[in-house]
Order: structure tokens, then sequence, then C-alpha cells
């Protein structure tokens, strides 16, 4: 597995502070962050998953614990939209230029709005994919803002 992919190279030309850890990435697992958490020992809700929606037909990045499902009516009043649904896998692979289950919110082909919940964006330290199905980066959620520009906001 290759610790280099455009998430970890965004990262480092930020500075932001991380370190990496891998687990063995199950693809039939049935909720890919959950079986991160497990496989790194970690707590759910401090493994965040990175999720791709369109809001009012406009592609955003979504960045929440593993164990919390979003609100599109929340995220889209975030957003500044009047709706908000998933993007499809292969439009998601297409925009980030990351496989589901790899989508990092750095290192991304185009950059696009980033909203990150506020229990997540609270958190002193937690893990967000670094750009390959098995690979984690742990950093503080703080930074994760700081260096998206992210908008932080009550969606789950």
């Amino acid at each position: 597995m290759s610790r280099r992919t455009p998430a970890t190279l965004a990262l480092d030309a930020t500075g932001i502070a991380y370190r990496l850890a891998t687990y063995d990435y199950d693809p039939d697992a049935a909720r890919v962050g959950l079986q991160a958490a497990e496989a790194l020992g970690a707590p759910a809700g401090e493994v965040l998953k990175t999720l791709m929606v369109r809001a009012d037909g406009k592609p955003a990045c979504v960045v929440l614990a593993s164990d919390r499902e979003v609100s599109m009516k929340k995220l889209a009043a975030a957003l500044g939209a009047k709706s908000a649904e998933m993007m499809k896998p292969a439009d998601a692979e297409r925009m980030t230029g990351y496989r589901v289950g790899g989508v990092s919110p750095f290192g991304q082909k185009r950059a696009v709005p980033t909203v990150i919940d506020a229990d997540a964006a609270a958190l002193p330290e937690a893990f967000v994919n670094a750009g390959q199905r098995g690979l984690q980066a742990r950093l503080a959620p703080a930074d994760l803002v700081r260096a998206l520009g992210a908008t932080v906001a009550r969606i789950s």
C-alpha cells in the first residue's frame, strides 16, 4: 500500500500534523466507516467518513463520524441549498479521483464546498481517510476545518 496519495501530498503541503494508520479494508462490510473503526481499534465517533453529495445539483463534500447519518435537510441548509442528496458512487469517484471507500476530503481533483459535522469538528483528534482504502490519517479536526475552509454545522 502506498502511503503517498493526493490526500497525503495535500496534507503535507498544508503543514498539518498527522499520523498515518493502515488497516485491512473489507469491501464487503455493510458500513465501511464502522469496519474501519473496528479494525483500527478506535471509537466509531473518532473515525470520520467522507461523503460526496449534490446540493441543488452542485457537488459538495461532507465529513462526519462513521456512526452518524447525515440529515439531508440540515446539510442543505448548511450549504444554503433547497435540497441535498447523496452522489452516485461512480460520480463521486470521477469527481474526487478516489475510489469509494478511499475518498478523502483532501486532494480531490476539484475543490468543492465542505461541511463538517459540529460534533466531529469538536474532537481533539480523529481519523480521516487519507486517499486510499485502508489508509487513514489521524489529525485534529480543527486543522481539517481550517485547511479546507470548511463550514461547521450540526448535520446529523
